[in-house]
C-alpha cells in the first residue's frame, strides 16, 4: 500500500501559530504532528511510500521532511501555486505514485490517533470496499449516514438539516463522524483521477465526491474493534486537549 498525508492546510483556527508556520508542524509532546503521523505509518508497516502535500509555508515543511529520517520513502507534492483541496490533492498523489495500482492510505496531518492501521487495511481488503473511512459516534455538525451492513448511504448537515443525496430515506441509518483517515481502493482512485481530469486538474473536495459516489461504489465506515485515542488538533482548545491526553498516556 501507498500513503498520503495531507499537510497543505491553512490552519486558520490555529492562529497566531499559523501566521508564521504550517499547521502540520504544530507540536504535540515536543514533536511536529506531521512527524508523528509519518512515523506511525512507517512503524505500522502498511505502506512503502508516502506522499506529503504542501502549500501553506511549503518551504518549512520541505525543510523539515529533508531533515528527518522517517523510515519510509517520502515524496513531496508541492501545491504552492494552487491548493488542490482534498480530492485534487489525492488525485495528484495517485499520479505521483504511478497510478491506481495498490490501496492508498490517506491520513490528515492534524489527526492524532493510535488505532491499528493494519487492522483498518485488513478490513478494507476483506470487505472488498472501494473506500473505507474511519468513523465514530462523535459530536459533529456533519455526519455520514451508514446502513446496518456498514455501507455509506449519504450525508447529513445537522445544523441546516440538509441530507444528501437529496430525498434519501434515513430510516434505519446511523450517523457517524468522519475521523480523517481513509483507505482508497483501485476503482475509487481511478474515479478520482477521472474527476480531476474533468475538472481541468483543479481543486475539488473528496467528501462531496464520496457523497456523490456512494450509490455507485462500496464506501464503508470502519470502527476499530478496540478502544483508541483520537484528537483533531485543528484549534487551540483541541490542541491543548491532545497535549493533555498525550502526557496522561506517557
Amino acid at each position: 500500500m501507498n500513503a498520503l498525508v495531507f499537510a497543505a492546510g491553512l490552519g486558520t483556527r490555529l492562529k497566531p501559530w499559523t501566521l508564521e508556520h504550517p499547521k502540520a508542524l504544530v507540536e504535540v509532546g515536543g514533536e511536529p504532528m506531521l512527524g508523528r503521523v509519518l512515523r506511525r505509518i512507517a512503524s505500522s508497516g502498511v505502506a512503502e511510500r508516502v506522499v506529503v502535500n504542501v502549500h501553506h509555508f511549503a518551504e518549512q515543511v520541505k525543510k523539515y521532511l529533508a531533515s528527518e529520517d522517517f523510515g519510509i520513502e517520502v515524496i513531496v507534492s508541492d501545491e504552492s501555486s494552487l491548493l488542490l483541496d482534498t480530492g485534487g490533492g489525492m488525485a495528484r498523489a495517485i499520479e505521483l505514485l504511478g497510478g491506481a495500482g495498490v490501496p492508498l492510505l490517506v491520513h490528515n496531518a492534524d489527526i492524532l490517533t493510535d488505532f491499528p492501521l493494519e487492522e483498518m487495511l485488513s478490513s478494507h481488503i476483506d470487505s472488498e470496499a472501494d473506500a473505507t473511512l474511519l468513523v465514530a459516534e462523535r459530536a459533529s455538525s456533519r455526519q455520514l449516514l451508514i446502513d446496518a451492513s456498514g455501507q455509506m448511504r449519504g450525508w447529513e448537515n445537522l445544523t441546516s438539516g440538509e441530507v444528501l443525496p437529496a430525498g434519501l430515506d434515513t430510516r434505519g441509518l446511523v450517523a457517524r463522524a468522519f475521523g480523517g483517515v481513509h483507505v482508497v481502493g483501485e476503482r475509487m482512485q481511478a474515479a478520482l483521477l477521472e474527476r480531476w481530469e474533468a475538472s481541468g486538474r483543479g481543486a475539488f473536495g473528496v467528501m462531496p465526491f464520496y457523497i456523490e459516489s456512494c450509490t455507485q461504489f462500496s464506501i464503508r465506515g470502519y470502527e476499530p474493534s478496540t478502544p483508541y485515542s483520537w484528537h483533531d488538533i485543528g484549534s487551540p482548545e483541541k490542541l491543548a486537549a491532545a497535549e493533555k491526553d498525550f502526557k496522561r498516556q506517557k
